[in-house]
């Protein structure tokens, strides 16, 4: 028995809600040279999933379009999804942000962002839009080893991570960690060592997603070279089994499984099958209580 996002957004809408992917163009701090230029070893660019450039109504659109009749009598999150999306000035970012927030059949936004792009200003912004409607800022941690984290160039260090998440919770905003599971560089169980770590701050959601080695990537040249394990699916599901017993129980489970790029994707190839990854995990979190082995830890 788990909590999942689509619960807890039927709970507090009371209907079917989905999320409609926005793509404001920005960059990330890992590209642009402020801390990196080639991006996480991991990344092929960003994840763009809208059209950058089209103007958010168009977008937005497009995206409702694509979901046909599912869309009828349900409600929306618009997701900031594509690069850095707290890394611009303020005044930009308020206008964005509040420019889709102000539609009507917006029930709250989804905004993926970095946690070492949350400077006061922009904190404080994220507290006056979540005072409106639901904010979820979502978090790229990745893993909890500074010594992975290193390897595939993430660019901050987890004290930025932890200092971000304490800092969010003043804020209103529900915060939302994404995990990988098969890093090289960490422990097999490293995605459980961070899920631990995440778990401390008692987050309001975690996505789980299982390492994607892509063409073009410096991550697809270590895989050439034999020093990239590829992970099981059975090993995966089982992994995040492991991670959600460790979990507090009011923290949703927003993903169990990642949508790659099935184009670029050279490993795990049992990824791209993501119906059967989701049949596996149905049978076997028939057997998992989520908190189960959690012992409350805080941080602080």
């Amino acid at each position: 028995m788990i909590h999942t996002f689509d619960e807890e957004l039927k709970s507090l809408f009371g209907r079917k809600v989905w999320k409609l992917t926005l793509d404001a163009g920005r960059t990330c701090p890992n590209r642009d040279g402020t801390c990196g230029t080639g991006g996480c070893a991991f990344c092929a660019g960003g994840g763009r999933f809208a059209a950058a450039g089209d103007e958010p109504d168009e977008q937005l659109a497009r995206a409702r379009a694509v979901l046909g009749p599912k869309a009828d009598g349900a409600g929306f999150l618009a997701y900031f999804q594509s690069g850095t999306n707290t890394y611009a000035p303020v005044d930009e970012l308020r206008r964005s942000f509040w420019g889709v927030l102000a539609r009507p059949e917006i029930l709250g936004l989804c905004i993926g962002t970095r946690p070492d792009c949350l400077p006061d200003g922009v904190l404080a912004l994220l507290e006056e839009l979540a005072r409106v409607k639901p904010v979820w800022v979502e978090l790229g941690l990745q893993t909890a080893s500074d010594e992975a984290a290193a390897a595939f160039g993430r660019g901050y260090a987890t004290e930025v991570f932890d200092r971000a998440m304490e800092a969010l919770a003043g804020t209103g905003v529900r915060r939302v960690v994404h995990v990988i599971a098969g890093l090289p560089d960490e422990p097999e169980d490293g995605a459980l060592q961070t899920a631990a770590h995440a778990a401390r701050f008692r987050p309001e959601g975690i996505k789980f997603h299982v390492l994607n080695v892509l063409r073009g990537t410096p991550m697809e040249e270590r895989f050439r070279r034999g020093e990239v394990p590829v992970m099981s699916r059975e090993r995966y599901v089982a992994l995040v089994c492991d991670c959600i017993r460790r979990l507090p129980p009011e923290t949703a489970i927003h993903r169990l499984t990642g949508d790659g790029d099935k184009r670029l994707l050279i490993a795990p190839a049992w990824a791209a099958d993501k119906k059967r990854v989701l049949n596996a995990f149905a049978a076997a979190l028939a057997d998992v209580r989520q908190g189960e082995a959690w012992k409350g830890e805080s941080a602080g």
